[in-house]
């Protein structure tokens, strides 16, 4: 009789402890199961960083004038265009559109800026209706822009150099120069910008 009740409440001892071990366990279970449904929950767009905001003062509409000096098949003179610059969509890049005359004669082109964090660096991608593909890679210091490229002028290295200055928000100049495989860098253009209508918003995606 004595060994029959010990071991009932063995039993039930054993049984509670078993519960008790279930019970943790699934506490357990539900909180990694939040966490990972927590991790795995979309977290939005991405946005873009204060790098980024620093392209907001090329919004909107420029009116550029200057003047080409003639560099190796190239020849020099005045030039004009017109240049609108807008966010794209999502706000990572500003897109241009540019229509303008040369020594060279008519031009259009679209143009894409941007920020890549990876490397730190500003991005312009440029493609002309003369053909020109240009990729070019910046820096900002204060108001003073700085971009570099480099090119092919037949079988000549052709290094470019571009340095713009905010004058004011609706004002910039504009100095172009080159180097001729590794040869000292000469002024080819120099220009002058001024903007004609206010700043739109950002665009959102």
């Amino acid at each position: 009789m004595t060994f029959h009740v010990t071991y009932t409440r063995s039993g039930a001892d054993s049984k509670e402890a078993i519960m008790k071990k279930m019970t943790i366990l699934l506490a357990v279970c539900t909180m990694f199961l939040a966490t990972s449904l927590q991790a795995q929950a979309p977290q939005g767009p991405p946005k873009p960083g204060p790098e980024v905001k620093k392209l907001d003062y090329n919004i909107g509409t420029w009116k550029v004038e200057g003047e080409a000096k003639p560099f190796g098949p190239m020849p020099g003179g005045k030039f004009t265009s017109t240049e609108t610059c807008e966010w794209y969509s999502g706000g990572f890049f500003v897109m241009c559109h540019s229509e303008g005359a040369g020594p060279m004669g008519p031009e259009k082109g679209v143009s894409f800026m941007g920020y890549d964090p990876n490397e730190k660096v500003y991005t312009y991608h440029e493609f002309t209706s003369t053909g020109d593909a240009i990729d070019s890679k910046g820096t900002v210091n204060g108001d003073t822009w700085n971009w570099t490229a480099e090119s092919k002028m037949g079988d000549a290295k052709i290094s470019v150099r571009v340095t713009i200055k905010q004058v004011s928000q609706t004002e910039y100049t504009f100095k172009l120069e080159m180097s001729q495989n590794g040869g000292e860098f000469s002024v080819v253009e120099e220009a002058t910008g001024h903007k004609v209508t206010a700043a739109d918003p950002a665009k959102k995606s």
